[in-house]
């Protein structure tokens, strides 16, 4: 897999910038356990999209991405609770849950993509194989 740094795929931006905004309208929720959990997710979607863009193999990638994905449908369950709490601004936790949706949606393309191009590269790697005859063992030969 080519590099690329993940400061280039737009779902690394976008989580970025949801992450600013969530911390900081989070800031205003008085509970400090739904605040606190609030921000750790929000935090985790890019920095788990930025590990995983880092790591050595492309199922490593997958697996980040993942996890990524997770922290951003717990990000949506947060918003929602904090929104029916009235601890966030509702116009602002309704805009910040459809962006943590199309993130989603964002992540699991990277994910199908990624998993399409591994697929690829391992049929590419036993190609090399497929053009051998297999022969069968003489086992006449060894010593009994």
């Amino acid at each position: 897999m080519a590099y690329s740094s993940f400061e280039n795929l737009e779902v690394w931006r976008r989580a970025v910038e949801l992450a600013v905004g969530v911390c900081r309208e989070a800031d205003s929720i008085a509970s400090t356990a739904l605040r606190n959990q609030i921000q750790r997710c929000v935090v985790s979607v890019p920095s788990n999209i930025a590990e995983g863009a880092e790591r050595d193999s492309t199922g490593d990638y997958i697996r980040f991405l993942r996890i990524a994905k997770g922290s951003a449908a717990e990000l949506r369950t947060q918003l929602l609770i904090a929104r029916r709490l009235g601890s966030l601004n509702e116009t602002f936790a309704l805009q910040a849950e459809d962006e943590t949706r199309q993130i989603g949606a964002m992540i699991q393309g990277l994910i199908r993509s990624l998993g399409s191009s591994e697929l690829r590269e391992a049929s590419d790697d036993l190609s090399a194989y497929s053009s051998h005859t297999v022969r069968s063992l003489d086992c006449s030969a060894l010593p009994t």
